[in-house]
């Protein structure tokens, strides 16, 4: 009997490790027995009680979707997936090489099942956490939850994404997980008494939830078998369903009795051509931008994205567009495009936070797909509505250098008869005279085939190092 230990258990990358170097010593799948954590710690050891079976064939290739289900079957709480998963890629490995696209095979079968209960877990845990705030620490935030299966890996990215304005942690029973300063901080579990039970916003929720809580629409089955009772404890609202359930019949009778009104907008709409008084500072003109209905982006938008930095930055970075990450949290360059311009600064010896960083569109625009909302470039309509805001940016603090981050940011400052590929890296004059050049958009490294993404880094690098020279006023100004 061959013994391989998997630890930490919900792994793939650990279990894919022992898993090749089986195949490679041709032990059969009933010659082999996989070990958690009560024998994480024994080595390779053979009894020859089962004879060996052929090597795997050098080369062996594994289909992608068996991967995929891999690494979600290894966060599965049933002791035997591993086992399960190494019996599926022996047989492909010896003549079935298609076999995980077979869905009436046994073993196939139940490696579905384990990956959709992982899935479903997953999708719990989105929908159920709640972070509360830490007594005498505002700014960080703790939730508390007891998932199924081993999960807490596999979700916390969708988290960080989330919420990546936010310092917070997320505390379970076998492991817990924190965000802080940008990274991902996983370390030992922990018990419900550490992470608070209520905090002050709740009561405000509650009422909230109370006051869009449609009678009408009630069906207890239904709301027991997507939202389990045993999640109820987690979720303040959930306190009220008993009283609303109760009351749901008079609401409806109240809800039909009602005289009808008029729609009204979510917002009140500013006239487009109103003229406004021109803000004196930065706080000021935040508040306008706030009510910007210059173009239909900021309807499906969470918010427009201010710029950010010292009021007094002798360089100011004009990006193109605020992304999700900036859309949700309101700062601009704080999601991977943000992160990658970080890092290139970084290495150029310059600080960002001497910077004044901002977008010349102020509006996420996006496509929704499914659960994700995609990237779109904007319009040259979008680019004119936010004029003026840029302008008054610039005007506001007038830095000695600015510098356009992508086509968008370009065509915002040197109009459309500027080529980003051909003028890059050299210097221009705006019409206010101030000096000027254009660079790629971080996010367009990004977007790069992985072989040619160093490169693409290192061109960008090049343009930004013509900021050396500049001196940078201290940090400690910024405007939050």
């Amino acid at each position: 009997m061959h013994f391989l230990p998997v630890e930490p258990q919900w792994d793939a990358g650990i279990w894919r490790a022992r898993a090749r170097e089986a195949l490679r010593a041709g032990w059969p799948p009933e010659s082999v027995r996989w070990e958690g954590a009560t024998q994480a710690g024994l080595a390779f050891a053979s009894s020859g009680e089962v004879a060996d079976g052929p090597a795997a064939p050098a080369g062996l290739r594994v289909p992608r979707d068996f991967i995929a289900l891999a690494e979600a079957v290894a966060c599965h709480q049933d002791p035997q997936r591993h086992a399960l998963l190494y019996r599926v890629l022996w047989r492909m490995a010896h003549g079935e090489p298609r076999l995980i696209e077979r869905a009436t095979d046994v073993d196939v079968h139940r490696l579905r099942e384990l990956e959709k209960a992982v899935r479903r877990d997953c999708h719990k845990m989105k929908a159920f956490v709640r972070f509360r705030a830490l007594a005498g620490e505002p700014e960080r935030f703790v939730a508390w939850f007891e998932p199924a299966h081993w999960i807490l890996d596999r979700v916390a990215p969708f988290f960080a994404r989330r919420f990546a304005g936010m310092r917070w942690a997320i505390l379970t029973p076998y492991r817990s997980v924190c965000w802080d300063d940008g990274q991902l901080h996983f370390g030992e579990g922990s018990t419900r008494a550490a992470a608070p039970a209520d905090d002050e916003h709740e009561s405000l929720w509650r009422t909230y939830y109370a006051n869009i809580f449609n009678p009408a629409r009630i069906n207890p089955r239904m709301m027991r078998q997507e939202m389990p009772q045993k999640y109820w404890k987690l979720l303040p609202e959930a306190q009220l369903l008993p009283l609303l359930i109760r009351d749901a019949g008079p609401r409806m009778q109240e809800m039909a009795d009602r005289a009808p009104m008029p729609v009204r907008r979510r917002l009140p709409d500013r006239p487009r051509d109103a003229a406004a008084p021109a803000p004196a500072t930065l706080d000021a003109m935040a508040q306008d931008l706030a009510a910007c209905r210059r173009c239909p982006l900021w309807e499906p938008a969470t918010q427009a994205v201010r710029g950010e930095g010292p009021s007094t930055a002798r360089i100011m970075l004009v990006g193109e567009q605020p992304g999700d990450a900036e859309d949700l949290t309101g700062r601009p360059f704080v999601g991977p495009a943000g992160q990658l311009l970080d890092d290139v600064l970084r290495g150029l010896g310059l600080d960002r936070r001497a910077m004044f960083v901002t977008n010349a569109v102020k509006h996420f625009r996006f496509e929704q797909r499914g659960k994700r909302r995609l990237h779109r470039n904007p319009e040259r309509a979008h680019v004119h509505a936010c004029g003026p805001w840029l302008q008054r940016e610039l005007a506001l603090v007038q830095p000695r250098v600015v510098v356009a981050l992508g086509g968008t940011a370009a065509l915002a400052l040197f109009g459309p008869d500027f080529r980003l590929a051909a003028q890059r890296g050299q210097w221009q004059r705006m019409e206010s005279g101030v000096r000027a050049f254009a660079t790629y958009h971080p996010s367009a490294v990004l977007r790069q085939p992985p072989r040619q993404r160093d490169a693409w880094r290192q061109m960008l690098a090049a343009d930004l190092a013509l900021l050396q020279g500049e001196p940078l006023p201290a940090p400690a100004t910024a405007v939050p």
